[in-house]
C-alpha cells in the first residue's frame, strides 16, 4: 500500500470498529432528550446505541427495585447486550468490577441529556473511570 493511503486505511478501520461499537447510557427517560441518570444499577432506563448513529433501543431497567445486587445484575445485562462502553453519573464497586472484568469501559461523571452525553463521548471529552466513584448501595438512597 502506498504511504499516502495509510491514513485512509486507518480511518476506514476506525469507522468499521465504530460501526460495531455499542454503548449504553443510563437515562431518566426512554428517549435521547432525557437526562443521564446519575445511578448505574438503579437507573430508570438503559439507552443502547451505536455512536455513529442516533438510533437507539430504550430498555426499562429490570433491576431498579432489587433490594440488593442491582449493580451486578445491570452489569451482567451490559455483557449480555454486547456493550463496549457505559456512560453514567456514578458506579459502585461491584458493578465496576464486573464491567471491568468483561472489558467494558466505564465513563462516570456524565450529565446532561443523552444526546449531549453521546456527543461528548464521540468527541473524546469523557474520562474513563479506572475505579468506582461511589460506595455500594449508593443508588438505594435515591429511590
Amino acid at each position: 500500500m502506498p504511504a499516502g493511503n495509510t491514513g485512509t486505511a486507518a480511518t476506514a478501520a476506525k469507522k468499521q470498529r465504530d460501526s460495531r461499537m455499542k454503548i449504553c447510557v443510563t437515562s431518566t427517560g426512554n428517549n435521547q432528550d432525557a437526562q443521564v441518570d446519575p445511578r448505574f444499577g438503579r437507573c430508570a432506563f438503559f439507552l443502547f446505541t451505536k455512536p455513529e448513529g442516533m438510533q437507539f433501543e430504550a430498555l426499562e431497567n429490570p433491576n431498579l427495585n432489587f433490594s440488593g445486587g442491582a449493580g451486578i445484575q445491570s452489569a451482567q445485562l451490559m455483557i449480555a447486550k454486547g456493550v463496549q462502553a457505559v456512560l453514567t453519573g456514578n458506579i459502585g464497586p461491584n458493578a465496576h468490577r464486573v464491567l471491568s472484568a468483561a472489558g467494558i469501559k466505564v465513563y462516570t461523571g456524565v450529565s446532561g441529556t443523552i444526546k449531549d452525553a453521546i456527543g461528548k463521548y464521540k468527541l473524546g471529552q469523557l474520562k474513563q473511570a479506572e475505579a468506582p466513584n461511589v460506595g455500594s448501595k449508593f443508588g438505594m438512597q435515591n429511590k
